[in-house]
């Protein structure tokens, strides 16, 4: 990595108190809770036949993201607050930073792969087995995981070109990509037209593919003349929604909201909720609330004797 500076690491502020102490143990217990929901979800879905449809192929895989996605940033954290050492190396930074970005991207294009498999199966359940076969699954997780490596590789290389030079105190509390390049004391031109075009290609499509999918979804949901029809429908997809909702809200207020000033502390608050409380609320919000899912967690519960009630 040819990078020209003269910082060797970073110090990240992330949350100013003297609660240490009790900001682990409340950290601890969140990725113990997430790396338990999601890892149940991968597990669930591949061990179990009833469960190996498009869906739940692309949740487990949202599930994966969500693991791989917290432990790029909690470990550390946990840490910070366990030692007091809140540095980062400059090149630990910078793959933080990039694999961090990587999972980000590629959840997006996962949502918009499960917004398009929702509306496949309500809008066209008839031509749905057809369209949303196994190929067509791993083709199109596939191509989500090589789109958000690609475009942020491109990034992480224009990157390691900046040249860093006394500022090294990052006011958050993991490598973000803003934070890092304000750093720089290089022309940061070239990247942040870069990522502008990047994040584009990014964001903008699959946004554009998660929300005409659902103008379509509740258009033909409301047409279901049956209440219970139009509730069973909405059911499918009102998990889906909600995640969407809160996850690219967050991004919104994250990345185009400033980042000084009174939205500083407003930054924060955001960044922790699509980057830490999300990836734990998923699997409660996607599948340990939806019956398939909890009917095959009794049946597991009952073999090892000790299921009492869930749900």
């Amino acid at each position: 990595m040819d990078v020209k500076t003269c910082i060797t690491e970073f110090l990240l502020l992330g949350f100013r108190n003297n609660l240490n102490i009790l900001l682990f143990l409340l950290f601890l217990v969140i990725y113990i809770v997430t790396l338990s929901g999601n890892l149940l979800i991968v597990v669930l879905v591949m061990a179990e036949q009833h469960l190996h449809t498009p869906m739940y192929f692309f949740l487990s895989n949202l599930s994966f993201v969500e693991i791989c996605y917290t432990s790029t940033i909690l470990p550390r954290m946990l840490n910070s607050f366990l030692t007091g050492d809140k540095t980062i190396s400059f090149v630990g930074c910078i793959l933080q930073m990039h694999i961090f970005s990587t999972l980000g991207a590629t959840e997006c294009y996962l949502l918009a792969v499960m917004s398009y498999d929702r509306y496949l199966a309500i809008c066209r359940p008839l031509h749905y087995v057809t369209l949303m076969d196994n190929r067509t699954c791993i083709l199109l997780v596939s191509v989500s995981w090589l789109i958000g490596s690609l475009l942020i590789t491109i990034l992480t290389s224009l990157l390691t070109q900046l040249t860093f030079c006394s500022q090294y105190q990052i006011d958050h509390f993991f490598c973000d990509f803003t934070p890092v390049v304000r750093l720089s004391c290089s022309d940061t031109r070239v990247i942040e037209t870069a990522a502008f075009i990047t994040s584009s290609i990014g964001i903008l499509p699959t946004f554009l593919i998660t929300v005409t999918s659902y103008i379509f979804i509740i258009s033909t949901i409301l047409k279901i003349p049956s209440v219970t029809g139009r509730q069973k429908a909405f059911s499918t997809c009102s998990s889906h929604l909600t995640v969407v909702s809160v996850f690219y809200g967050s991004l919104t207020f994250v990345y185009i909201l400033p980042t000084s000033g009174k939205f500083k502390d407003l930054n924060k608050v955001f960044s922790f909720l699509y980057t830490i409380l999300t990836p734990m609320a998923n699997p409660f919000i996607y599948s340990l609330r939806n019956k398939d899912v909890k009917d095959i967690l009794r049946k597991a519960l009952c073999q090892f004797g000790f299921y009492r009630s869930i749900g």
